[in-house]
């Protein structure tokens, strides 16, 4: 778990790890925490757009970030530059906030032997004609499908990270992180009218995993019907109603209303619109949601996140009831609690803050199709698009990318123009039915706060809400 990683101390970099010790040492022993953050990672982006390249990329970064951290303030200098003369650069900045503070230093996470992932480089699995051939097959399938369909567009991601950070008590914790990400997305077009349906896959595995024959299919399979299904769809209607959630992505709508609204920061400083109710219930007790960050291979999960705590699988409602706060190291400490192993920052030049990993809900008793029967009129929401949330209150609006209308207890014609409005703490409450289908989404989630963008993972069962806000677009 703690590999002398010549990435990082090189002749190349100037500066040795006994040097780089004596530095930290030196800096952050009058601090309560804080680390040197060591990064470097490569990736490879290629886009095919109607069996052209439309985009490709191959880009590198190496750099490391101090940080010292006295009460609740933190002071961070960073650099993509990993020499010795730049570190006592940063040292002396750090120095200079901290010189009157004199912390108790806390001691550092638990190391552990577990590993999520393989320690490969996604980038490396195939070469690039490969992955251009590939596209091309996609495009050429997707065209012989349906002559509906008039645009194609894919693309594959993959990243492969390493990680060091080294403390100030000589304790050092490292990971090395592959990311792979495949999208393909298909306009149709009929009678002058087009649409539009996406899907894609990914996780921390080698490309090989996501791309065999029949799952590349089954992804492009997957986009043209969302686009043909949209082809047939009718105008949204609008009002309050029953809503039935449907399996997997949609636990987007969970991860953003809610999740967001549990993370440590916020509850710390009493901004969240579930501050101050710990063991209380704020749910249907069927509700049971956890942040799990030990799925093996998940987009979402990490060995030992930003800060080298491992990750783990933390209750957040239990049967309706408020459990946990998700916590990185910062907001533990002044919380009085444990951290969760949540601290994660987007690269080196940022700060770690409480963020989520893979957030889902846990099956309930009922079969979906025993959820469906039981709605007169409602809306089944398959897929979401973008949504907005303020955390404050919870309040929330999300597009429908995929939904259709229930009457009498069958899920009928196909709807344009959807969208959720509401609350997460309300929502909570108004859960009616939870399914025993729970799914994690396909690997393709990505979540933003404070201008940090960091992988995640969301699922849910079907589940009704037994009344929602549908804006819809029917007059």
């Amino acid at each position: 778990m703690n590999p002398d990683l010549n990435e990082f101390f090189s002749q190349e970099n100037s500066i040795s790890r006994k040097s780089a010790e004596t530095i930290v040492n030196n800096t952050l022993f009058k601090c309560d925490d804080g680390e040197l953050f060591l990064e470097s990672t490569v990736s490879e982006s290629l886009v095919l757009d109607d069996g052209k390249i439309k985009n490709t990329s191959y880009d590198s970064s190496k750099g490391y970030g101090l940080r010292s951290v006295n009460n609740d303030i933190t002071t961070y200098s960073h650099s993509n530059e990993l020499t010795e003369e730049s570190l006592k650069q940063s040292a002396k900045v750090i120095l200079d906030a901290s010189k009157n503070f004199s912390g108790k230093l806390s001691s550092g996470p638990q190391k552990t032997n577990k590993h999520l992932y393989a320690d490969v480089n996604p980038i490396e699995a195939k070469n690039f004609s490969e992955k251009i051939d590939l596209l091309n097959k996609i495009d050429k399938y997707l065209r012989s499908k349906n002559s509906y369909v008039k645009q194609v567009s894919s693309s594959i991601f993959s990243e492969y990270q390493q990680i060091e950070i080294i403390r100030p008590d000589n304790q050092s914790y490292s990971d090395k992180r592959p990311l792979v990400r495949f999208n393909v997305s298909v306009m149709v077009e009929k009678n002058g009218r087009k649409e539009t349906g996406s899907y894609g896959t990914g996780g921390r595995k080698i490309l090989d995993e996501y791309i065999t024959e029949l799952n590349w299919k089954k992804v492009c399979d997957i986009a043209l019907k969302q686009a043909l299904v949209n082809l047939e769809s009718v105008d949204a209607p609008a009002g309050e109603m029953k809503v039935v959630l449907g399996p997997g992505w949609p636990g987007i709508l969970l991860h953003e209303a809610i999740g967001h609204g549990l993370e440590g920061d916020f509850n710390r400083k009493k901004t969240s619109a579930f501050s101050n109710l710990m063991g209380q219930k704020i749910a249907d007790e069927q509700v049971t949601v956890v942040d799990d960050g030990t799925i093996e291979n998940r987009r979402g999960s990490i060995t030992i996140d930003d800060e080298g705590t491992p990750t783990n699988k933390t209750v957040l409602i239990e049967k309706g009831i408020l459990k946990n706060y998700i916590q990185d190291r910062l907001n533990a400490r002044l919380m009085n609690v444990q951290p969760t192993g949540n601290g994660r920052r987007e690269s080196f030049e940022h700060i770690p803050m409480p963020r989520m990993t893979n957030t889902y809900m846990l099956s309930g008793k009922y079969h979906p199709e025993e959820i469906i029967k039981s709605v007169d009129n409602g809306i089944y929401a398959v897929a979401f698009g973008g949504g907005q949330v303020d955390i404050t209150n919870g309040k929330f609006v999300f597009s429908c990318t995929e939904a259709y209308e229930i009457k009498n207890g069958k899920i009928g014609r196909p709807l344009k123009g959807a969208t959720l409005i509401g609350n997460g703490p309300d929502v909570l409450t108004k859960v009616k039915m939870v399914g025993n289908d729970m799914e994690l989404d396909a690997g393709v989630g990505t979540c933003g706060k404070n201008g940090q963008w960091v992988p995640v993972g969301v699922g849910q069962p079907t589940i009704l809400i037994d009344s929602i806000t549908v804006g819809g677009t029917k007059n």
